[in-house]
């Protein structure tokens, strides 16, 4: 469907094209509705609109230390980190072999592999893991994982949703990953190994509270399957990111995964912006619209300082944010040409609420790090 040529308006001294050839001496902030796919407006300050002197209140920034909760041995009981009424976020720790099933009957479910290898079984047969894996579970669909030793796994609930893929609109179904790298569960040898007679315990989450179905056997008994929804898995090694070598493009064009108000988005390494004139990292921004959460899984983290792989952050809606200073001049100096970092963002369209955490998981003082250092 084609877009209308709709009116723009300039007022003072401004550049021609977003994110590129700023007013000498400026910062860009970017105003933007509906998460990147709205109407926005770019203006230039004259300071960085992060250069705060204090900054008191409930729509602080956050920043979290997600290496520092202890495992557990059921996703039931994964810290919930931050939540609202359409979507969970959960860091699960844990080692070893389930000794139980799960359900989420709340909705669809992803599960990045931040650390670890092992198998998943499920309704619909096994699954190999990784590092770096995605894997998407349909609602309901029971499971447990066997760890090869010990393992850190984000997982995001689309709470009464479904995950799907975004249109990719003009650059084609097979830009950023062909669908055909997606793998399905097998009913290999490895599941059929798993059969057993055993009594059988199933926890299943509904409305947040946990029932427990007992069977008299492994309810993973499947023979076989067939259709067109199952559990898929994705390697962010798969994803072939957009870039354009002349504009910095916004983190809507990494979007993985889709539900009515959550996005996953996935940043991979890529090459940096190689123009004079282009921004060189993501911009001052007032994203109005959706609440926004980074999980930093590996690499050098390009727009942040004294962030490690592990750790998390979280933006409200509200107040406008961007890089750290040290990295804002590193990266217009364009000392470095790519990037290698991977990173997991959850964009929601409520407002997420935090959760008590284990003392020492929360950085407080993340507020302060946007402060010009000397």
């Amino acid at each position: 469907m084609k877009q209308w040529i709709s009116p723009m308006w300039t007022r003072g001294e401004a550049s021609r094209q977003a994110h590129c050839d700023l007013p000498e001496g400026t910062y860009e902030r970017e105003i933007g509705r509906e998460g990147f796919f709205g109407p926005a407006a770019q203006l230039h300050h004259r300071h960085p609109p992060t250069g705060w002197l204090s900054f008191d209140g409930p729509l602080r920034p956050h920043a979290y230390d997600l290496n520092k909760l202890a495992g557990v041995d059921s996703p039931a009981a994964a810290p919930l980190v931050l939540s609202n009424g359409a979507c969970q976020i959960r860091m699960w720790r844990t080692e070893g072999a389930m000794d139980h099933l799960y359900r989420n009957a709340d909705g669809d479910q992803v599960l990045f592999v931040h650390e670890g290898a092992g198998h998943l079984y499920c309704d619909y047969g096994h699954l190999e893991f990784r590092d770096g894996d995605y894997i998407v579970l349909p609602r309901a669909t029971a499971w447990r994982v066997d760890c090869d030793g010990a393992a850190a796994i984000l997982m995001v609930e689309a709470t009464n949703d479904a995950f799907g893929l975004p249109n990719k609109g003009p650059i084609g179904r097979q830009a950023i990953f062909d669908q055909t790298v997606l793998d399905v569960p097998a009913i290999d040898e490895a599941f059929q190994d798993q059969y057993s007679e055993a009594e059988t315990a199933t926890i299943v989450k509904r409305q947040n509270a946990l029932t427990t179905i007992t069977y008299p056997f492994n309810p993973l008994d499947a023979t076989g399957w067939h259709g067109d929804l199952a559990p898929v898995r994705l390697n962010w090694r798969d994803i072939r990111p957009v870039m354009s070598a002349r504009y910095h493009v916004p983190p809507s064009a990494h979007t993985t995964w889709l539900a009515g108000r959550v996005i996953v988005c996935t940043f991979c390494p890529r090459p940096i912006e190689s123009d004079p004139g282009a921004l060189k990292l993501p911009y001052y921004h007032s994203n109005d619209d959706y609440d926004e959460f980074i999980f930093y899984h590996r690499g050098q983290f390009f727009s942040r300082d004294n962030i490690h792989p592990g750790m998390s952050t979280f933006h409200p809606v509200g107040f406008p944010h961007g890089p750290h200073p040290k990295a804002y001049k590193t990266a217009m100096e364009y000392a470095r040409k790519e990037t290698d970092e991977v990173a997991v963002m959850v964009d929601t369209r409520d407002m997420l609420s935090t959760h008590d955490l284990p003392d020492g998981v929360e950085w407080t003082g993340y507020v302060d790090s946007w402060k010009a250092k000397d």
